[in-house]
């Protein structure tokens, strides 16, 4: 009955934080437990007393930060510079500008939006077909979750209570394999196609887009770079990161006017609130999952199922593809892990890593599929291309996402490699 609450409360279009909180709620008063509701506030709050938790605002900032002081241009001429005259080549600069972005925002919507403001326009000027332009940009996209730094890595860190910093870096060599795949797309695309050729550049042009690009990287040094030291937790890197691309957007590019401050603050405590409440009610929720002993329950009959890792791993990934077609990212992993990763860590013995990185990538491919698809929506919002067109322009990206996932469930240590 409660799953059917569930189901009817989502699609008519109810926000997910809602559904899950009215659906906990509807429980306890279908199964005769009110006494329960005493500890409804309670649970709530504590699914938000993290103080990893506090990373997700202040990586939001940098990102807003980064877009408003002009970063994201100098970024595209920065890469440009390496391109060169490739047949394709802005379609390499889009994907290139995406896997640098993706180590300062951390946000796959943020970045989206971003990205196709920026380079969908430019893209089509110069000959690409829409749906094209912005599928590259939909799919680079799908790389902020997983290059850190990542929101959905701060939540499982918090979920799973391991470490961030760590987690971060269990997403670098998975991170670089779904670019690369990516630029494979690109390749033979480029090769079945006929794609512009990036328009040249003199040497006066490159060496200002080097000399303007080159300390953007600070931003992504700063973060990256600060974990891996060990000198700064992700919350104190991402902090760094919001101050250099002030300083940067300010006083460098002067194009950051402080009079848009009171703007950005409120956009980005704003997007904060929504992540937090979604977080707090899938908290509740999920404490009504473990009450009802589902977790004892699924264990039992995937146990019955196979004693196979990679084979549970697949049928996880299998389960979540569908599960990610419905729920929003944040709150499927909020969901799904405390139900989950007991599981694969006492029945299978699956690193908590490996198991983090597998789980994030499967949720990041519902943000570009149908029914729910924020990515989706976002990109075709941003670019006016059709759904349907876009989505089957994105079909070589989500399959290469699907290979490097099996990839990584077969093989643990292409994750944990960097952290052993």
């Amino acid at each position: 009955m409660v799953g059917i609450v569930f189901l009817v409360l989502l699609l008519i279009g109810l926000p997910i934080a809602f559904v899950l909180a009215a659906s906990a709620l509807f429980y306890i008063w279908y199964a005769d437990q009110t006494v329960l509701l005493q500890s409804v506030s309670q649970q709530m709050f504590s699914g938000i007393q993290s103080y990893g938790l506090l990373a997700i605002p202040l990586f939001m900032l940098a990102g807003e930060l980064m877009n408003e002081g002009g970063i994201t241009a100098r970024l595209i001429g920065f890469a440009g510079v390496f391109v060169g005259r490739v047949k394709g080549g802005l379609a390499y600069i889009n994907l290139m500008v995406n896997m640098m972005m993706a180590s300062i925002i951390g946000s796959a919507a943020a970045q989206i939006a971003i990205m196709s403001r920026a380079m969908v326009p430019e893209m089509t000027r110069q000959g690409y077909a829409p749906s094209f332009a912005a599928a590259t940009t939909a799919a680079g996209g799908l790389l902020s979750p997983i290059i850190p730094p990542s929101m959905l890595f701060v939540i499982y860190g918090v979920l799973a209570q391991i470490a961030i910093g760590d987690m971060f870096i269990a997403g670098i060599i998975p991170g670089l394999m779904m670019s690369a795949g990516f630029l494979i797309v690109l390749a033979v695309l480029g090769w079945l196609t006929d794609m512009p050729v990036a328009e040249p550049m003199d040497g006066t042009e490159k060496r200002r887009a080097l000399l303007f690009g080159l300390p953007t990287l600070l931003i992504p040094a700063v973060i990256v770079g600060g974990i891996l030291a060990g000198i700064a937790t992700p919350t104190e890197s991402a902090a760094m990161a919001s101050v250099v691309a002030l300083l940067l957007g300010r006083f460098l590019y002067r194009a950051l006017d402080f009079k848009k401050m009171p703007v950005i603050l409120l956009r980005t405590g704003l997007n904060t609130a929504i992540v937090v409440f979604i977080i707090a009610a899938a908290n509740l929720f999920g404490w009504i999952v473990i009450y009802e002993q589902i977790p004892q329950q699924l264990a039992a009959w995937m146990a019955a199922l196979t004693d196979d890792p990679f084979v549970f791993l697949l049928l996880v990934n299998l389960g979540l593809l569908f599960v990610g077609m419905i729920l929003d990212g944040i709150a499927a992993l909020i969901l799904i892990v405390p139900i989950l990763l007991p599981i694969a860590q006492s029945n299978y013995g699956i690193d908590p890593f490996h198991f983090g990185v597998v789980v994030c990538i499967n949720l990041v491919l519902g943000l570009l599929t149908p029914p729910v698809g924020a990515g989706l929506f976002v990109t075709t919002a941003m670019t006016g291309v059709r759904p349907g067109a876009l989505f089957k322009a994105l079909m070589p990206f989500l399959f290469t996402t699907l290979v490097v996932l099996v990839i990584l469930s077969w093989q643990p240590w292409l994750v944990t490699i960097l952290i052993e």
